[in-house]
């Protein structure tokens, strides 16, 4: 399955830098990239795949999810601008949903309802809550019918700056751990993290607790800055970080103030990206 996801963005052209998999999370990352026509060709490849071959009313994962292509974020690199980006989501948005049968909304900043910018309102109730959710004229999708597919249900698709997704492995099993601190590092806690979103899970398959987050703006908190915060937190309740992992792929300038020799960040060279590739008109 993963193979052929990632075949069929290859296939459309375009640089597959990083695919990440996760067992417990159980979803996988795509990051790719390339010129915006086959940026949208290898989106709308990998899309139909996804929805001929997955199924979640048999899928169960730590991740919250609402599709089996569950969000798709065009993050424009030098040259191309914002807007170019959210023209890009919002072509892959309509087209996709026309092919499949699939409803979609648009995020961030290809938002059509203010409402419905931000992925984590969007996403609540998962994809178990979607039928009753979408009967509310308020949750009608941007494209696509009043009713989620049965099998793929709802896909999510954005333009948006790069976020960083980084997390933070314990050694210890117990999840309560890794909820309470998310709960105090996430921006929506009263001194918590700016641009930062957490939450606790468990890795079963790992017998370890995680701490799962989003870093919205790495200028506003950096990678270094989320790790001293939570080994701190951690600290406080008799655990440690055994590791920190990055998903997918990140700027290069978000790791300057990293001490890799207190830390061990699982990531791989490719990884890590030339800052100069974010560098968009308007910046």
């Amino acid at each position: 399955m993963i193979r052929a996801l990632g075949d069929a963005v290859e296939a459309a052209g375009v640089r597959l830098l990083d695919v990440h998999a996760d067992v417990d999370h159980h979803r996988s990352v795509f990051t790719y990239l390339g010129a915006p026509d086959a940026v949208e060709r290898a989106t709308l490849a990998l899309a139909r795949v996804a929805v001929e071959r997955i199924d979640l009313r048999r899928h169960q994962g730590v991740h919250p999810r609402v599709g089996a292509v569950d969000v798709v974020p065009f993050i424009p690199l030098r040259g191309t601008s914002m807007a170019e980006a959210v023209q890009c989501a919002r072509r892959v948005g309509r087209a996709f949903s026309e092919a499949t049968g699939v409803p979609v909304f648009f995020y961030a900043e290809a938002a059509a309802n203010p409402a419905r910018r931000e992925l984590p309102v969007i996403r609540w109730g998962g994809f178990e809550g979607l039928a009753e959710r979408l009967v509310d004229p308020a949750w009608y999708p941007d494209c696509g019918a009043a009713a989620p597919h049965p099998r793929a249900g709802v896909t999510v698709v954005g333009a948006r700056g790069p976020l960083i997704a980084f997390n933070a492995m314990l050694d210890t099993p117990d999840v309560a751990t890794a909820k309470s601190i998310a709960a105090v590092v996430r921006q929506s806690a009263p001194g918590g993290l700016p641009a930062v979103r957490a939450l606790g899970v468990s890795l079963a398959s790992r017998g370890i607790a995680q701490v799962a987050m989003n870093l919205l703006d790495h200028r506003r908190t950096s990678p270094a800055a989320v790790a001293d915060r939570v080994e701190r937190e951690a600290q406080a309740r008799g655990v440690a970080v055994r590791e920190w992992e990055l998903v997918g792929c990140a700027p290069a300038d978000a790791w300057t103030d990293w001490t890799t020799t207190s830390r061990v960040l699982d990531a791989r060279p490719e990884q890590i990206l030339d800052a100069a590739l974010f560098t968009i008109p308007g910046d």
